[in-house]
């Protein structure tokens, strides 16, 4: 069993398709270029503007460039082993309680669904990766399900 074929297209479409909306909705909450909201020119907010911007804009391309490699193996221009050299996950960088503490609401809320994307994103992944290594040792894997099966640890 190849261990994509345990990730759905259907959850991956539904996941870029939710992507995409969220690095729309960054990309307009964090273009500072004609921000006229008073709560805005504080140095400090700006700041955090910047930093968390460049975090979320990061999480919600590192997940959108895994779901595209996703789409790329479901349809076919990618192969298995390319999907598992050049598939992963870029890493997580959390927001910092204190400079979410100095932004809107309304960016706060944007900042956490993108952490809540990337963390679905990152449970497929160590999904597929936990397959693919067992895939890859079945002698491993077969004692796996025998201490499993045993209650072994």
């Amino acid at each position: 069993m190849i261990a994509s074929t345990a990730i759905s297209q259907q959850i991956v479409e539904e996941l870029y398709a939710e992507a995409l909306l969220l690095a729309d909705e960054a990309r307009t909450a964090f273009d500072l270029s004609d921000a006229q909201d008073p709560v805005l020119e504080a140095n400090e907010v700006r700041i955090a503007m910047s930093i968390e911007g460049l975090r979320t804009t990061t999480r919600v391309m590192n997940s959108l460039a895994w779901l595209l490699n996703q789409r790329a193996y479901f349809s076919g221009e990618l192969s298995h082993e390319q999907l598992k050299k050049h598939g992963t996950l870029g890493e997580e960088r959390p927001s910092d309680p204190r400079n979410m503490a100095r932004l809107p609401l309304k960016v706060r809320s944007l900042i956490r669904d993108t952490e809540r994307l990337h963390g679905r994103v990152a449970r497929l992944d160590r999904e597929q990766r936990s397959r693919d290594a067992a895939n890859d040792d079945p002698v491993g894997s077969l004692q796996g399900r025998i201490a499993d099966a045993f209650g072994a640890a």
